[in-house]
This record gives C-alpha cells, structure tokens and sequence, in this order.
C-alpha cells in the first residue's frame, strides 16, 4: 500500500495555523482553512462526536502540465456544487459503472498499475485509470487515446469530438463504445501516478481520489465543455503559490463562491500540495520523469480558536530537482 501522512482526525492543534510545524525528516505539517460551505458540516461533526463517516466513492483527476516562461502551468478549472476535488482544481470527477468495461490497452497493464498504486485488485486500479481519461476528455477534449501505442488522437477540439464529450459526460454513450467505433486505445503509459487523497471523515460528499499526471498530446488543447464548462486557464504553479494567500485566483474565476476568498478556500490541500510541488520543479519533463514515492493523505479536522482547519503533513523536497531563480 501507499505509504501514508494521515493526522490524527479532530485533533485539536496548540500551534497556530500561520506558524507551519516542520516534523523531522523533511516533512512539513500545515493547517489548512476550511472554505465557509464546509463549516457547518465541521462543527455537526465536533459536536455529535466521533461518527461512522459516510462512503467514499472511487474518484480520478488528472493534472495537466506544461512548460512556460513563467515556469510549469497547470491546466485549472471552476466546479460548481462543492466538489470534494475543490471548487477551483484539476479536472477529474468520481467512478461510473461503464470504466470497467472492456477498451483496447496500451501501456503497463493492469496489473502493473495495481502494483504502482498499492492497490491489491486489478479490476479497483484498471477503473482508476480509466475513470482518470475519460474524466480528462469529458472535462477538456483532451484525450490519451491512440490507434496503438505510439500514436495520440489528433485534433480533438472540432465540433465532432465537442459532440461526443457531450455524450460521454451525460452518460448517453459509453467512453468504451466512443473508442471501439474509433479504433482507439487507451495510452495508459501517459500518466504518472502523483499521490492518493481520502476526503475528510465529517464531509457530506467524499472520495477516494488518485491524482494522476500528463503532458497534453501534440495537436490537442484542452477547451471548456460546452454548456457546462464555467471557467478553466492554464495558471503558472508559482504564481498561484506565491498569490496563496490573497483573493487573485479566485477573483479571477469571479464566482460568488470563489470572489475575495483565499487559494485555501476555493480548492483543497491535495491542489495546493502539488501546485507547490509543479511551483519548484526544473521543467515539465523532469516533472513526469521524478520517481515519487505515492504516499496515502486522509486530511484530518482540527478545531481551534472557534475555527475549523483540515491538518495535513506532507514532504517538502521538490520534485524534479529545483526550479532556479530567474528561469
């Protein structure tokens, strides 16, 4: 299994929340805000005490890297509904039934993928996989899919394709059928596992989440889904780290539950856990080629001062080797 950071849940903290603990090892413990729409829930859950959390369900997101000026971008986007992913984060979204149908595979197989992601059944982590492409092309056109294992699907922004990612996301076409008619398979070796992520035990919605990474294909470019898609940009990791702590993302996204809040308040420490890690990184290949050890977060709740925080400690090294100054 995945080696895990989790904290003790609704353990009350001493230290305050802008003085980060620095555990030995090279691990950095921080408390994270809660966004407002989650406090309620927080403070039900400190008050009736210790309760069986609810289900998880099986989740995927997909973060999308590339070189820049300005160092490494990350493709972000806006969630209505108070996704456990974040309201402001990568794309992905939760399991369907149709991602363990049959689809052509390239790549390492299942197995293999099982073996990486600590996860003892094949059939768990090959729907992993596919729930992580599937939610990429629904969300952003972008596709990891190719007539063998050498090549990509070209062009995937024409009206034709907008029309099929319509399909999929409403469920009226299975993702399997979408790449059979088209002779597609999935290129599975162009993801890199990046870490895996429980929700917290007192959210009303919550997944089991694996974070996967991928460089767009040549001659594709992510794009909005039409009638759904709200806002998504390519962002600089460095500037969004650096802005953390002011409202310029979210004013930008410009939606009521985004305007004049913080990073920590529009998205979830899994986001700014590996924006700061794509923020210190050399380059986007040094990125993807970095062999990470997949750790296991499960954020904990900590009250403190009248005041809800999630508790998270992870590693501070960069991955990728360091960015310098000046690139």
């Amino acid at each position: 299994m995945p080696n895990s950071a989790d904290p003790q849940p609704n353990e009350r903290a001493q230290e305050p929340p802008a003085d980060p603990i620095r555990p030995p090892n090279g691990l950095l413990r921080r408390l994270y805000h809660l966004p407002p729409e989650q406090r309620e829930a927080a403070a039900s859950w400190v008050t009736h005490g210790a309760r069986t959390p609810r289900s998880v369900r099986r989740a995927s997101s997909v973060v999308l890297v590339r070189d820049s000026g300005r160092g490494v971008e990350t493709y972000l986007g806006y969630r209505p509904g108070q996704s456990p992913l974040g309201t402001v984060a990568f794309p992905g979204g939760s399991f369907v039934p149709g991602d363990e149908d049959d689809v052509e595979w390239f790549g390492p197989t299942p197995g293999e993928w099982a073996a990486r992601l600590g996860i003892l059944d094949h059939r768990v982590a090959r729907s992993y996989v596919v729930c992580a492409i599937r939610e990429l092309f629904e969300e952003t056109g972008v596709l990891l899919a190719g007539t063998d294992g050498l090549s990509t699907v070209e062009n995937s922004s024409t009206d034709e394709w907008m029309e099929v990612r319509e399909a999929v996301a409403g469920q009226d076409k299975p993702f399997s059928q979408v790449l059979a008619l088209r002779g597609l398979g999935l290129r599975t070796d162009l993801l890199r596992p990046l870490s895996h992520w429980i929700s917290p035990d007192f959210a009303h919605r919550r997944f089991d989440t694996w974070y996967f990474a991928a460089a767009v294909p040549l001659h594709q470019e992510p794009t909005l889904l039409r009638g759904k898609g709200v806002w998504a940009e390519w962002k600089a990791a460095a500037d969004v780290v650096a802005a953390r702590a002011t409202a310029a993302l979210g004013d930008e996204v410009g939606q009521p539950d985004t305007r004049g809040r913080p990073l920590s308040e529009i998205t979830t420490p899994a986001v700014e856990v590996i924006l700061e890690k794509i923020a210190t990184t050399r380059g986007t290949v040094a990125y993807l080629s970095h062999r990470r050890d997949l750790k296991s977060y499960h954020p904990g709740l900590v009250e403190m001062d009248g005041d809800f925080y999630l508790d998270v400690t992870a590693s501070t090294a960069s991955e990728g080797g360091r960015r310098t100054r000046g690139r």
